[in-house]
C-alpha cells in the first residue's frame, strides 16, 4: 500500500481525535497556488496522474446554455485496461476494500479504467477566499463545528480528519441548483424498483459571496412525486456550521395528516426512506451531517482507482441500461487513477451507529468523498459507497451528487440522485428565505 508522506511529524501530532486547530501559518499558506493548487491538492502529477493545469472550465462542445444535461468531453476515449476478480491482486493497493469485495462477490463485476483527467475547477472567488480561510478557519467542539471562513474551503492544508471532512461537507457544487431525480434500488434477486422520485432544491448559503457570512452551510428541500404512495410528501433539511448551537433542523410534510412536523431523527443511522431504507441518512453524498458520533483520523494520501468524470453514467444513460443484477453496468461507469485523502472514522465511546468504523476517500482536487467502506459492529465490511463526479464545467463546479451504495451482506444496491432521464442538474439563483420556511412544504405538497 502506497501512502504518500504528505503528513509531517508535526501534522501527525495533530491527529489526536477531536483536536481543535485554528488555521495554518501564513508561511505554510504560501504553498497554495505554488506547489499546491489553490484548494490544497498537489500540483505535480505522479505516474498515471497528470499535473494539475486548472481543470475543465467553460462550456464543452455540444452543451446548450441552461441545459441540465452535459455532453461528455471524453466520449471518444476507450478504457486503458479493466480490473476484475482475476486481475485485482495486481491493483490491490489502488482499490478500496469495497471495490475488492464486489469483485470477489460478483464474477461479472469489473471496473474500466480510463486516462486520468484532473477536471475539478472553481470560480475565482472560491480560490481567492480559500487562501484567506487557510489562516483564519478553525474548528470547535472537538472538531465538530467550524468558523472563521466563508465562501472558501476552510482547511486546504488539513491537519486532522475533522478538518478534511469539513472540506467535504462544504464542498463546492455551486450555490444553488435543482434536480428532478430518481432514487433506485436493485434487490438481491436483481429486480430494480423506484424508491422515490421528485424535485430537489439544494443551496449552499456558505458559498453565497453576496453575503458577508452565513451560519448555515447547506439547505435541501424535496417535493416527492413518486412512487404513488409518497406523492405529495415533502422534506426540508438545514445544516449549520455550529452543531453545538442548533444542530440539524428537519421537517416533514405528510399529505395524509395535512401538517408539517419537526423530524429530528432525519440524521445519522436512521434508515433513509428515500432509498427504501437501504442506506442511512448520513450515507447520502457518501457522508453528510454532524460528525458527533465518530472520531476522524487523517491517515494520509493514496493513489486510488475511483469513479471519475462519469458523464456517460450521469447524463447519457438510461435506467434500463444502467441497473443490472448485483451491480451497475460496468460499461457505463468510468474509473480513473486519482490521489485521495484517506480518513478513518471510529465510533466514539458511548455513541451508537450501525457502522462501527468507516473509511472515506476524499478526492484531493475537489474535496468530494468519492468512495467509502462501512463496517458493522462485528468489524465485517457491510456496505461500500461511491460518488460519481461529473463536473459542471460551465459553472465551474465538480458536481458529485449522484451516489451509489452496495450492501455486501444483503446483496442489494441503491443509486441516489439519478437524473439522466429527468433533465439533469440545473443551476438557479438562491431562493428567498421565505422559500426555506417549513410552511412552504405544505403548499408544495398539496395534491
Amino acid at each position: 500500500m502506497k501512502i504518500h508522506t504528505t503528513l509531517t511529524v508535526a501534522v501527525l501530532g495533530a491527529l489526536v481525535a477531536g483536536a481543535t486547530h485554528a488555521g495554518v501559518s501564513a508561511e505554510e499558506a504560501k504553498k497554495l497556488g505554488t506547489t499546491l493548487t489553490a484548494v490544497g491538492a498537489e500540483k505535480a502529477g505522479s505516474g498515471a496522474i497528470p499535473d494539475y493545469t486548472g481543470g475543465l472550465t467553460g462550456a464543452q462542445a455540444g452543451y446548450k446554455a441552461g441545459s441540465g444535461l452535459r455532453p461528455d468531453p471524453f466520449v471518444n476515449e476507450k478504457p486503458l485496461y479493466s480490473v476484475d476478480a482475476a486481475s485485482m491482486a495486481k491493483y490491490a493497493a489502488n482499490l478500496t476494500e469495497g471495490t475488492k469485495a464486489l469483485m470477489k462477490k460478483y464474477p461479472s463485476y469489473r471496473i474500466d479504467v480510463y486516462k486520468s483527467h484532473r477536471t475539478a475547477a472553481f470560480p475565482k472567488f472560491v480560490t481567492d477566499n480559500t487562501a484567506a480561510c487557510a489562516v483564519s478557519a478553525k474548528t470547535s467542539a472537538g472538531g465538530r463545528s467550524m468558523e472563521g471562513c466563508h465562501a472558501g474551503f476552510p482547511f486546504p492544508i488539513p491537519k486532522n480528519g475533522f478538518e478534511a471532512m469539513w472540506n467535504h461537507l462544504v464542498r463546492f457544487n455551486g450555490v444553488a441548483y435543482e434536480v428532478k431525480y430518481r432514487n433506485l434500488s436493485v434487490d438481491a434477486a436483481g429486480r430494480p424498483a423506484l424508491s422515490t422520485e421528485g424535485s430537489i432544491l439544494q443551496e449552499y448559503p456558505y458559498w453565497d459571496e453576496s453575503k458577508a457570512n452565513s451560519d448555515v452551510y447547506y439547505k435541501q428541500r424535496i417535493s416527492y412525486t413518486g412512487p404513488a404512495r409518497r406523492a405529495g410528501e415533502g422534506m426540508l433539511i438545514i445544516d449549520p456550521l455550529d452543531y453545538t448551537d442548533k444542530g440539524r433542523r428537519a421537517w416533514l410534510y405528510l399529505p395524509g395528516q395535512r401538517r408539517v412536523k419537526v423530524a429530528p431523527d432525519l440524521a445519522h443511522d436512521t434508515p433513509n426512506p428515500g432509498t427504501s431504507g437501504a442506506t442511512t441518512f448520513d450515507d447520502t453524498f457518501v457522508f453528510n451531517g454532524s460528525m458527533e458520533r465518530y472520531d476522524f483520523k487523517l491517515v494520509g494520501k493514496k493513489e486510488m482507482l475511483v469513479p471519475y468524470n462519469a458523464y456517460k453514467m450521469a447524463y447519457h444513460s438510461t435506467q434500463a441500461d444502467l441497473l443490472k443484477p448485483n451491480h451497475l453496468n460496468p460499461d457505463l461507469v468510468r474509473w480513473e487513477m486519482h490521489r485521495v485523502w484517506v480518513v478513518e472514522a471510529s465510533l466514539r465511546d458511548g455513541k451508537r451507529h450501525v457502522y462501527s468504523k468507516r473509511t472515506f476517500y476524499l478526492d484531493e482536487d475537489s474535496w468530494v468523498a468519492v468512495a467509502s467502506d462501512e463496517y458493522d459492529a462485528r468489524g465485517q465490511l457491510y456496505r461500500a459507497g461511491f460518488a460519481y463526479i461529473a463536473p459542471s464545467y460551465e459553472v465551474p463546479a465538480p458536481f458529485a451528487d449522484l451516489n451509489g451504495n452496495y450492501d455486501l451482506i444483503a446483496g442489494s444496491y441503491s443509486l441516489t440522485g439519478y437524473s439522466a432521464e429527468n433533465g439533469g442538474v440545473r443551476y438557479l439563483k438562491p431562493q428567498s428565505e421565505r422559500e426555506w420556511s417549513p410552511d412552504v412544504l405544505a403548499g408544495a405538497g398539496v395534491r
